[in-house]
């Protein structure tokens, strides 16, 4: 059994999202938090308030001991991408692209015997 939380349309790109995420992956739920409670960048904030929804999902929906619970699925998925015209000399443009993450995390109970 799985609970899981999800923010979509994050305005940050999935590639400085992954950091954070690669840190929490397979720890313990109260671990990770610590460890995102002190990263100091912008994705472990976003990161850190997904899994919280992700652990209250858990508590409340599916009665699972909060004390037990894992990081057993961490995801960042690239939403879409806004575009932007940035003038430039000479007539000319440049496009910006402004991209959007989705981050997905799930956590689930540890077995007996882990």
């Amino acid at each position: 059994m799985e609970a899981r939380a999800t923010a979509k349309y994050l305005r940050i790109s999935p590639r400085k999202a992954r950091q954070a995420v690669d840190l929490i992956r397979g720890k313990k739920a109260q671990e990770a938090l610590a460890i995102l409670r002190f990263t100091p960048k912008k994705s472990a904030r976003l990161v850190y308030k997904v899994l919280r929804s992700a652990i209250a999902n858990a508590e409340n929906n599916q009665e699972m001991d909060v004390d037990r619970l894992v990081v057993s699925r961490a995801v960042v998925d690239q939403g879409p991408t806004w575009k932007r015209v940035r003038p430039r000399a000479m007539g000319r443009a440049n496009i910006i692209k402004k991209r959007t993450s989705h981050i997905t995390i799930g956590v689930s109970e540890l077995e007996e015997g882990r």
